[in-house]
């Protein structure tokens, strides 16, 4: 019964959610959105599977943004059946596709993010002012108030700072929330007549740095541009998936179950013991928590196929993106003992690697990460190489024309290589985004590798091979064709 209950409640919350969402067709399409000043617009297909992750996202960002001043309406259009038109009338050729339109005609693409809270986010930076003017107290204090980083502009009067500041509200709408005030007991409260000053949101407060930072530079746009993204997150930022590209190396980030909505105790428990350490290291890497299950393939990259136990594990990157694990289990001291380390360059980096082939004879070359440098970069061969994954059916497909390649070059001065991506780390070198990938690499030049983009029989990799190689082959010509055998 109360299983029943419970599903009840669940099925009429989302549809409750979906409602929210307005479906266009190709008939009222046009109609529809000119009633309204900002429309988001989810182009999608029923069997696209991103689509399907998307849709109660959008659904609950609708709930929680019809009451927005100025108000944002989320809607849809199914570009296989009624909106196949308009799909077509606005470009649409993938799935889900967002679009915002203002007043009717379409305004901007929606490249933001992809869960609720980031949506409602987005699509308030994108309506009304992009500085709010807080004419009183209970604004001021309001706006300071929230779970967000606020930037707020104090101004007595016209000033060189305020133009800067009101220009990069515009540039950053869309990051960051911008305030500001020319109320004299807005003013009065804050202590300040000519300043910008950066509010850390109230979840993330603490001892260890002070709960906002006045900017103290130049007038101008950059400046403070610069001052923002370095303060922004603080000591120890809250690192998701919506803003991780904000962190780059060197940075030291703890996983455990960083949670905000359901257990903001217990998550600064932990980001507490972390910010004690990272006080006295400030200035020589970033430092991050963040929830060890939405980084589950980060963890992935450092060995880890789970997290046992609420003590966080320790990763960090340093300047040159190599990485470093904290083999330890968690303690302020082990900690700390680790960043030194880190920071001191006294640590082996991580690579994640197969073991070393005890036999490597074959006509393909099987590099892992221990011994790329020595099969590949060092092996002083003309090389292709594939980057492949276990489970990719098109990788599995290439396998034996791949071995007939190698079999039949197995004597030229060429190296055919391959290499498990999934199992070990892709250097630097290599950009491998799916599978399979490949790169010819000449013996000369192994640092500025070519990616193959040729067909996929062994005639075309060895016409390809034979006009690239450094020197002619001993069985093809330039031209790819066999040489004659001498009499």
């Amino acid at each position: 019964m109360l299983k029943s209950v419970f599903l009840y409640s669940l099925f009429y919350f989302t549809l409750a959610a979906e409602t929210d969402v307005i479906e266009l067709s190709d008939d009222d399409f046009s109609a529809r959105i000119s009633e309204h000043e900002t429309v988001l617009v989810m182009f999608y297909a029923p069997w696209c599977g991103h689509c399907k992750k998307l849709k109660p996202e959008y659904a609950k960002a609708a709930e929680l943004i019809k009451y927005n001043e100025p108000p944002v309406l989320l809607a849809k259009v199914d570009c296989t059946e009624a909106g196949k038109e308009t799909c077509n009338k606005f470009g649409v050729t993938g799935y889900p596709t967002l679009k915002i339109f203002r007043n009717g005609e379409f305004s901007q693409e929606y490249n933001g993010p992809r869960e609720a809270a980031g949506i409602v986010k987005y699509l308030k930076a994108q309506v009304g002012p992009s500085s709010r003017e807080l004419s009183s107290v209970a604004d001021f204090d309001d706006f300071i108030g929230k779970d967000d980083v606020a930037v707020v502009g104090f101004f007595e009067k016209e000033t060189d700072l305020k133009g800067a500041f009101l220009k990069l509200a515009d540039k950053l709408r869309e990051r960051v929330r911008f305030g500001h005030s020319t109320t004299k007991a807005v003013l009065e409260k804050a202590g300040h007549t000519d300043a910008i000053v950066l509010f850390r949101p109230k979840h993330l407060l603490n001892k260890f740095e002070p709960n906002s930072v006045t900017y103290e530079g130049a007038s101008k746009k950059e400046d403070v541009e610069s001052w923002i993204n370095k303060n922004y997150h603080g000591l120890v930022g809250h690192r998701h998936r919506d803003n991780v590209n904000d962190f780059t190396p060197p940075y030291v980030v703890a996983y455990y179950s960083v949670d905000y909505v359901k257990n903001a105790k217990g998550t600064n428990y932990w980001r507490n013991r972390i910010l004690k350490v990272a006080k006295n290291y400030a200035d020589s890497t970033k430092f991050a928590v963040s929830a060890k299950d939405d980084f589950q393939h980060e963890l992935n990259e450092y060995g880890y196929d789970y997290v046992k136990g609420d003590k966080p594990v320790v990763f960090a990157r340093d300047a040159k993106n190599q990485k470093y694990v904290m083999k330890d289990e968690f303690s302020v001291e082990v900690f700390e003992q680790f960043v030194k380390d880190v920071v001191g360059g006294k640590l082996e980096p991580y690579l994640k690697s197969e073991p070393i082939p005890e036999d490597n004879s074959g006509p393909v070359t099987v590099a892992v990460a221990k011994n790329f440098d020595e099969v590949v970069t060092k092996n002083g061969k003309d090389t292709l190489i594939e980057f492949y994954a276990p489970w990719c059916g098109h990788c599995k497909k290439l396998a034996p024309v791949y071995d007939e390649l190698a079999e039949k070059l197995k004597d030229e001065d060429v190296a055919i290589v391959k290499m498990d991506a999934t199992n070990n780390d892709v250097s630097a070198t290599y950009e491998v985004r799916g599978f399979p990938t490949l790169y010819w690499a000449p013996k000369d030049t192994k640092d500025s590798p070519v990616r193959y983009e040729g067909g996929r029989e062994v005639d075309d990799f060895i016409k390809y091979i034979a006009k690239h190689a450094t020197n002619e082959l001993k069985g093809w010509d330039r031209k790819g064709k066999p040489k004659k055998e001498e009499l």
